[in-house]
């Protein structure tokens, strides 16, 4: 071992896919494995995993990284950190099995439970308590609609956990969650640190269903023996509890300062910013994740990125339908960059999932408007795509309402792509910083990883590994375009709620 280098493996539980990559102590990366895995879909507005599959996917990759010769022969692995997607629910038993699959962020099943309890005075005290708003997404709704429609099954749960967690113990055997996601769940007191009494009496549970929170740089936990022996992992190796993707992904910024947000757009999207207080504006609008004591990530998330595009471009890619997805898109990038700026009159209001931020309605819908004989397939690729980033803009501009940032940073594979972070840059009309590292929530892990060994100080410190930036300056031009149009997007959102 002494020949070989030190590294820290990184595992980001993704909506679509884990992704587990190694990085050295210069934050390079040495080694990527990607595993996908399906999203189910059993009822209108459900939205459920297994987590046997995705625990499985995640070991199949370990093992295929920990027998890679070109990667064993000059590396051992002498830490690993966790990331995931937030808001994922999974019930077990008192033996610790799984009760049916997990529901993710995108379920929209509680949305009935949410809407009655947002507005409340208690909702408006648990809101401010955990800087989660109340909306289905929120696992304080989605476990009410569990106690409230399936009974006996809730009869039958002894805990809650997440994805995330419900990993944490396959590989430990002990329940324990980081702030981050924590802070997640509409149930956790972000001032105490511990779970909230108003959102437990709410649930109608205590904190015996609940893991023990751990800061991020938690690593007393120990991964079991046969595991340990499974993978051919040595017995010291750290598992570090690390966050969430979405802090992940702001850490990858390279930059803690207050005046710039970042946008990150994969699947979903959101705009986020640091800061040392909560974003508050009194409707409940922002979520405010803690990423360790007195630093906050804040901001709002939308349901429909990339997956809105993909599914216009599966419906209307119809020349190019024999070639795999990553082929069509690029297709269409290239029909989409042909079309003006505005599509020409054609507007898409892209609530295909329901939305979060900022109209917080799981019963919006996706509409296009403004059709006229003269459109073509390529103009509503188009349209698609700039609906799906004035929807992204529209977070942004409520957030600059509260608190003002002068330039972007743009990451996730979407944002990243040149097309998307163009029109981006030109819709806020704010300098941009474009991410040349797609892998952002990995590389954020990394920067927690080498923080909690001692490799660096502080998280601080950590930024100066973040991956090189390409800057963008807006067109004035098209961004007076895309105002005249935002305004009539945000006119049709208003009108539609109805």
């Amino acid at each position: 071992m002494d020949s070989k280098k030190a590294c820290i493996l990184t595992i980001n539980i993704g909506t679509s896919a884990t992704k587990i990559i190694g990085f050295d102590y210069l934050g390079v990366e040495v080694i990527f494995k990607k595993g996908s895995y399906p999203t189910f879909h059993p009822h209108p507005d459900w939205s459920e995993q297994d987590p046997e599959q995705i625990f499985i996917t995640i070991m199949f990759l370990l093992k295929g990284i920990l027998n890679d010769a070109s990667f064993y022969d000059k590396y051992f692995v002498q830490s690993i950190v966790l990331s995931s997607s937030m808001h994922s629910v999974l019930a077990l038993d008192k033996s610790g099995n799984t009760l049916g699959n997990a529901v993710i962020w995108s379920d929209n099943r509680a949305c009935e439970i949410s809407t009655s309890l947002k507005g409340t005075e208690l909702g408006d005290r648990i809101y401010k308590n955990t800087g989660t708003p109340i909306h289905a997404m929120s696992p304080l709704s989605k476990i009410t609609w569990i106690r409230e429609n399936e009974p006996e099954k809730f009869e039958k749960i002894s805990r809650f956990v997440s994805l995330k967690e419900y990993v944490i113990y396959q590989l430990t055997g002990e329940f324990c969650v980081d702030y981050s996601i924590a802070s997640a769940t509409g149930l956790f007191n972000l001032d105490q640190l511990n779970w909230d009494a108003d959102a437990m009496r709410f649930a109608n549970l205590d904190t015996s269903y609940f893991s023990k929170p751990a800061n991020i740089f938690h690593s007393d936990l120990k991964i079991k023996a046969p595991i340990l022996n499974s993978l051919r992992l040595d017995k010291n190796t750290k598992l570090i509890m690390g966050s969430s993707d979405g802090c992940m992904a702001s850490l990858s910024a390279g930059s803690m300062r207050s005046d710039q947000a970042v946008v990150s757009v994969t699947s979903s999207g959101a705009v986020r910013v640091f800061g040392q207080e909560c974003l508050v504006d009194g409707k409940g609008s922002f979520f405010n994740y803690i990423l360790e004591k007195g630093k906050y990530i804040s901001g709002g998330p939308t349901n429909n990125g990339g997956v809105a595009f993909e599914w216009a471009a599966r419906g209307l890619g119809n020349n190019y339908q024999d070639l795999p997805m990553e082929e069509l898109l690029v297709k269409l990038y290239n029909e989409t960059a042909k079309v003006k700026e505005g599509s020409e009159g054609l507007i898409f209001l892209p609530y295909l999932q329901g939305e979060r931020a900022p109209i917080w309605n799981s019963s919006a819908r996706g509409v296009y408007f403004g059709l006229n004989i003269t459109h073509e397939p390529k103009h509503i690729i188009r349209a698609t795509l700039e609906g799906i980033l004035y929807e992204i803009y529209s977070i942004g501009r409520s957030i600059k309402s509260h608190r003002d940032f002068q330039t972007i940073h743009l990451n996730g594979y979407n944002a990243m792509n040149p097309l998307w972070s163009e029109i981006i840059c030109d819709m806020y009309g704010l300098p941009a910083s474009v991410s040349t590292y797609k892998h952002g929530p990995n590389m954020g892990a990394a920067m927690v990883g080498l923080t909690a060994m001692g490799v660096y100080e502080s998280l601080e410190d950590s930024l100066q590994i973040a991956p090189e930036k390409i800057m963008k300056n807006p067109n004035r031009k098209k961004n007076k375009v895309y105002s005249k149009y935002y305004a009539l997007f945000e006119r049709l959102t208003q009108k539609l709620e109805s």
